[in-house]
């Protein structure tokens, strides 16, 4: 099932791509709303309504696609509990105390007076 879900989104991410790249670059985005140009009803400025349209459509699909293919994954769950079950947790003994180098040697108070 996920290997459905994987072949559709690569399906959506391949046309999100075709889709964004033959709009025009020079389509004026936000800054046409703003400078009040508007689109004609018949005519080539029409193109990049529906261009645009299909963008948000396929990038609105992929994330969808995304969302519902996570729920069949492991479970649903997303957390791979074999692993965690061979973890040991329980500490029966204590810590081990550091041990003292063998090669140190302890210095001895000089009594002799010379």
């Amino acid at each position: 099932m996920i290997i459905l879900f994987l072949v559709l989104i690569v399906l959506a991410c391949v046309a999100l791509g075709f889709v964004v790249l033959i709009q025009n670059p020079k389509g004026g985005g936000l800054s046409a709303n703003v400078g009040g140009l508007s689109n004609n009803f018949m005519g080539v400025k029409q193109t990049t309504d529906v261009l645009e349209k299909g963008t948000w459509i396929f990038a609105s699909i992929i994330a969808i696609l995304a969302l519902v293919s996570s729920l069949f994954l492991k479970g649903g769950s997303g957390v791979d509990n074999s692993v965690l079950q061979k973890v040991n947790t329980t500490t029966s003994q204590p810590a081990p105390t550091p041990a003292v180098p063998a090669n140190t040697t302890t210095a001895t108070p000089d009594t002799g007076k010379k």
